[in-house]
């Protein structure tokens, strides 16, 4: 999985405005907040590394939450999301439009898709970076 390291508070406008700037329908970025420390957050990363097909439309977003804490708060302030570790959101047209936490991140690769599920029932299905679907099961 090719990871941009977020490092940098500043990174987050950059994002935002990526996203917004963007008319791809296909453009979204995910970022992936991990506690370096805890095993369930490895594991949702392994999980999450061994399945996913890299995309231009979807780059990804790597957070060392013990290192750059301050940067997840601002996540959690910028993008109206509970803070959790380990999470992953999807960012499209500068908002959050999807988020899992602790086990309930999970993807499941075919060629050229990626699913990606969150506990709160709602499901997004990627499809070379589209967003095609949101559902309750």
């Amino acid at each position: 999985m090719l990871w941009h390291k977020l490092t940098d508070i500043n990174q987050l406008a950059d994002i935002k405005n990526g996203s917004l700037e963007n008319s791809s329908p296909d453009f979204a970025v995910l970022i992936f907040k991990h506690s370096t420390r805890c095993s369930i957050s490895s594991m949702a990363l392994n999980r999450l590394e061994s399945k996913w097909v890299d995309n231009e439309s979807i780059p990804a977003y790597y957070l060392d939450l013990l290192n750059y804490r301050p940067i997840s708060n601002e996540i959690a302030d910028l993008f109206s999301v509970e803070h959790a570790s380990p999470q992953v959101l999807l960012i499209k047209n500068g908002s959050c439009i999807y988020h899992a936490s602790h086990t309930n991140i999970s993807a499941a690769d075919k060629p050229r898709r990626c699913h990606v599920r969150g506990g709160d029932g709602l499901r997004a299905r990627l499809v070379g970076g589209l967003l095609v679907s949101r559902r309750r099961p």
